[in-house]
């Protein structure tokens, strides 16, 4: 049975010895899609748009991502999604962009611990070890479109719509449940062939 997520909200869905996984509150997120003088978006954002696909850039309180030749993400509080895109609307004339609020359509999962990267190979054809830490990629989950990115050595974020949550979420915590399950039948195996 599908785990019902009917009110998106901070929420852990695992938390084992190897992994702890869990739905994180709200982000503002911009979609900016933009061609020509990118050094135009420098002060109405804050940083310089990263130039390679999978590349981020951060200041406190934003995160830029590029997921296309001219298309990036960008994630920041909730609250400053407004004054972000007024601020972009002010340089529309000498620099025309597309700048989107997608703050409502997704939601984040946080994949931490030693088994992290072996829970997101259950749904990910990608080799996890190929993203570079401090980077990001657009990729699925057992067929759904996501973004993923590696914080740091065992630290993920996948960012999921929301209508595909509760789909994402139970795999999740599945997967989590039978890795910690595999790994406590390899504990006691050692510990009996030591006892052998």
């Amino acid at each position: 049975m599908a785990k019902h997520l009917s009110a998106l909200h901070p929420e852990i869905l695992a938390d084992t010895d190897l992994l702890r996984v869990e739905m994180l509150g709200p982000h503002g997120r911009v979609s900016l899609r933009a061609r020509g003088d990118l050094l135009a978006f420098d002060a109405p954002l804050g940083l310089s748009l990263p130039r390679r696909i999978g590349q981020r850039a951060s200041r406190e309180g934003m995160e830029a991502l590029q997921l296309g030749p001219d298309e990036w993400v960008l994630v920041l509080h909730v609250d400053e999604v407004g004054a972000l895109l007024e601020r972009l609307a002010a340089i529309y004339g000498g620099h025309p962009h597309s700048a989107v609020d997608l703050s409502g359509r997704e939601i984040t999962f946080r994949v931490e611990g030693p088994g992290a990267a072996g829970l997101l190979s259950i749904g990910c054809p990608r080799d996890i070890a190929s993203i570079p830490e401090g980077e990001a990629r657009r990729t699925v989950f057992d067929g759904v479109t996501v973004i993923l990115w590696h914080d740091a050595a065992d630290r993920f974020r996948m960012d999921v719509w929301n209508s595909f949550a509760p789909h994402v979420a139970q795999l999740l915590a599945t997967g989590s449940r039978e890795l910690a399950a595999e790994a406590e039948i390899s504990a006691n195996q050692t510990g009996e062939s030591h006892l052998n």
